[in-house]
């Protein structure tokens, strides 16, 4: 209540799973009812933009056990969902670990994200991006800003920003970090600003996650390009059937949405 209050208005909790067998596997420390008394909690402080983040191909996680999170889900106080598969990222205890990870099937991966999608829509949770749905029209203003390459500030340990078209990140370790702030220094280890057309094409590959598309007349204005030079880096990935474009609209088609990594290596 009290951060209500303040000015907090959207929450966002990571809830991953509501299979305690699998959140002890991925290493959390809470289980599926202190999650939902926690959303209940906000619920009863009168907070409406409450978003979980969700994840599948875990380790051990089958389609029916999947299948159950998901009804859990449906009557739970929530307005938005963003729904992530498992990567397994280079110094990670996953990573330690793949060689004996039971991971699901691709078959068994697409068909979690094929009901994921027809059930949270059913739900009243309509997909805006690759990996995010709202009630209401509660979309992450938040996130749609990384999407449309605003420039937002990130505060804290390894926080990344992104101002000026240059890209930040802040020191990870926290003792280190608050001595830089304290000490009135930066307390960045790491930036980068890339080569223009290179900004452009990264831009546009981002842009693409929202489901709406890319105004392409209004992307080429902001980078100051040609809608044609767009179209140059897009062209294959039209005739392959991974985008489509109508009038104003540069979008990704159903076989794109299924491989938006491909699509956004080819461009990038």
């Amino acid at each position: 209540m009290e951060l209500k209050q303040v000015g907090f208005n959207r929450f966002s909790i990571g809830v991953q799973t509501l299979d305690d067998t699998l959140l002890k596997k991925i290493g959390r420390n809470h289980n599926s009812e202190q999650i939902k008394k926690a959303l209940y909690c906000l619920h009863d402080c009168s907070i409406d933009n409450v978003s979980i983040d969700l994840m599948y191909d875990l380790p051990d996680q089958t389609l029916a056990v999947f299948q159950d999170t998901l009804m859990q889900v449906e009557a739970l106080p929530i307005s938005h969902l963003s729904l992530y598969n498992l990567t397994i990222e280079p110094n990670t205890v996953f990573f330690r670990k793949q060689k004996t990870l039971h991971l699901p099937s691709s078959e068994t991966s697409y068909q979690m994200l094929e009901y994921s999608i027809e059930k949270l829509e059913s739900m009243g949770l309509m997909r805006y991006e690759i990996s995010a749905f709202a009630k209401n029209g509660k979309v992450s203003k938040h996130n749609l800003g990384y999407w449309t390459s605003r420039d937002f500030l990130g505060f804290g340990p390894s926080a990344y920003s992104y101002f000026d078209k240059k890209r930040y990140r802040n020191i990870a370790n926290f003792p280190k970090y608050a001595s830089q702030v304290f000490a009135n220094e930066r307390p960045v280890d790491f930036e980068e600003k890339l080569p223009y057309t290179k900004q452009v094409k990264e831009a546009l590959a981002i842009g693409l996650r929202v489901l709406q598309g890319v105004n392409l007349p209004s992307f080429a204005n902001f980078w100051k390009i040609s809608s044609e030079d767009v179209f140059s880096y897009t062209q294959s990935l039209i005739e392959q059937q991974f985008l489509k474009y109508e009038t104003p609209f540069l979008f990704l088609t159903e076989k794109g949405k299924l491989f938006y990594d491909t699509v956004a290596s080819e461009i990038v």
